[in-house]
């Protein structure tokens, strides 16, 4: 049992699981077999796509990962003595079922005091930046870990975990029809990629009115649309400034990269305002998960600054599209009561990123922290909110 438990019902807007094997290949058509696979290297297992091998993630099999919550000092009072990636991990784990399929994980979940969770898959984040030049073959690797996600989690299970499946746009057709297959088997949440949405005629917003009948047919739906950190391809413009052609490694930190880290999120929230999908489609819910909230402010401020200066390009008052469409699940370690004061209690959503490392091992305790918030504000945030965005 969590050594602390919190006194209001928590709804988890950031937990994971860890995707198998087989999880991009099991239902992949033949024709596109070849285009991942796991191959040895030096005697580990790596992800290969399209021939390329990738070490984004350094172990894609999960066999052995960090410990829950082995990241929680580091994130709560820095690294003062300068201790690598790898002494702050500390001694890792062996998966357990808990961690890959959903009845485990309810018993887990049972005796954290989580009453409710949206599920994201890890591995994925890599996966549409790496195929983002043939379109055809990132709707056919996302649909089949969709259906890897419904045969092993649901999309609903027990109205209590949520996995999130994948929808990629750059075909819209082909979005829209993966969100109806989605929808018909149970789904309440989405995961969509904040990046811009690459395609035949190269890279666009998907705050385009060419996205209008996807975004009106998720409204239709009811469903909640997640951004969740991942692969964004912005690595490709931090190069430009430090001269190199690498992969992303986000578990290799680099300055230049981890100042500007965010802006993807910032620039996707932007897109959603000034090109205005939030304005046709005010209806829209959105959950921004595990970006942080440092970009917030700023974004307020920029854009204050452009809506005084060219209200006419505005279909509406910019700073409240933001604060009535976007909900936040910012980093734990972050000033909860400040992000309230932002955007309003209301959109801001708790998120725990159980079991990755950089997340809490006992989410629930973190209600305590919440000192600065009365009682039904840290009710809203622990659960209350997102509980409005999916009803049970």
């Amino acid at each position: 049992m969590p050594s602390s438990v919190s006194p209001y019902p928590i709804f988890d807007a950031d937990n994971h699981l860890y995707e198998s094997e087989e999880a991009f290949t099991r239902f992949l058509p033949e024709r596109y077999r070849g285009a991942i696979r796991y191959v040895q290297v030096d005697g580990r297992t790596k992800i290969a796509i399209r021939g390329r091998i990738s070490e984004y993630i350094p172990n894609p099999t999960f066999e052995v990962v960090a410990r829950p919550g082995a990241q929680e000092d580091y994130f709560r009072v820095g690294n003062p003595e300068g201790k690598s990636f790898r002494e702050i991990l500390g001694r890792p784990m062996r998966s357990v079922p808990a961690f890959r399929e959903p009845a485990p994980r309810l018993a887990l979940m049972d005796e954290q005091g989580i009453e409710r969770t949206l599920m994201f898959p890890t591995l994925a984040s890599l996966l549409e930046e790496r195929m983002r030049d043939d379109s055809e073959l990132a709707h056919a690797v996302v649909h089949a870990l969709n259906e890897w996600m419904y045969d092993t989690w649901r999309f609903d299970y027990e109205n209590r975990i949520f996995a999130t499946p994948v929808i990629t746009l750059p075909i819209v057709e082909r979005a829209i029809e993966e969100l109806e297959w989605v929808v018909e088997r149970g789904a309440r949440a989405i995961l969509v990629r904040p990046a811009p949405v690459p395609g035949h005629g190269g890279s666009r917003s998907f705050g385009l009115p060419e996205f209008d009948p996807f975004w009106r047919r998720v409204v239709e739906a009811g469903v909640l649309v997640a951004f969740h950190s991942a692969d964004s391809g912005y690595n490709r413009y931090t190069q430009d400034w430090e001269g190199t052609a690498r992969e992303y490694l986000p578990f290799q930190p680099e300055l230049f990269r981890m100042v500007s880290q965010w802006r993807p999120i910032e620039d996707t929230v932007t897109a959603l305002i000034c090109h205005g999908t939030l304005s046709r489609f005010p209806e829209l819910k959105v959950a921004v998960v595990e970006n942080g909230a440092s970009w917030v402010a700023p974004l307020i401020k920029s854009l204050r600054s452009v809506h005084k200066k060219a209200p006419q390009m505005f279909l509406e008052e910019p700073v409240s599209v933001l604060r009535r469409n976007i909900h936040v699940s910012p980093f734990w370690e972050e000033d909860m009561a400040e992000l309230a004061g932002l955007l309003g209690v209301e959109r801001v959503l708790f998120g725990s990123d159980y079991p990755h490392p950089e997340g809490l091992a006992e989410p629930a305790a973190y209600s305590s922290e919440l000192k600065e918030l009365g009682e039904e504000e840290k009710a809203l945030i622990m659960g209350g909110n997102l509980a409005r965005l999916i009803p049970a």
